[in-house]
């Protein structure tokens, strides 16, 4: 496994998850984030990462692409997870509130 790839403190603030449609199991979602299915329940029983429980994809890409955000967070500047979903809950707002900005600059 090669290793994990050092970000600046810009980039780890203000990468932007991908919006994705696709689901993901938790096994998948383990996959993708490094983090064992055990220690991501443990995260959904804190709040801190979302899960629709409904079915055997019970995530969106979305919710990887914003836990690798909090993970990348957490290692590179020492953020604990509860900061990193904190930040990351504010940098997905700021960038809601960027984007329907440009959208009424243009309209």
């Amino acid at each position: 496994m090669p290793p994990p790839v050092r970000l600046s403190v810009r980039e780890a603030l203000v990468a932007r998850p991908r919006p994705a449609e696709i689901a993901l199991s938790l096994e998948e979602l383990a996959a993708a984030t490094g983090l064992s299915a055990a220690r991501i329940e443990r995260l959904v029983q804190l709040g801190l990462v979302e899960s629709t429980g409904a079915d055997a994809r019970p995530f969106s890409a979305a919710t990887a692409a914003r836990l690798r955000r909090m993970l990348r967070l957490h290692r590179d500047l020492g953020v604990n997870l509860e900061g990193a979903a904190i930040i990351t809950d504010l940098v997905e707002r700021l960038e809601a509130l960027e984007h329907e900005l440009t959208r009424r600059r243009m309209g």
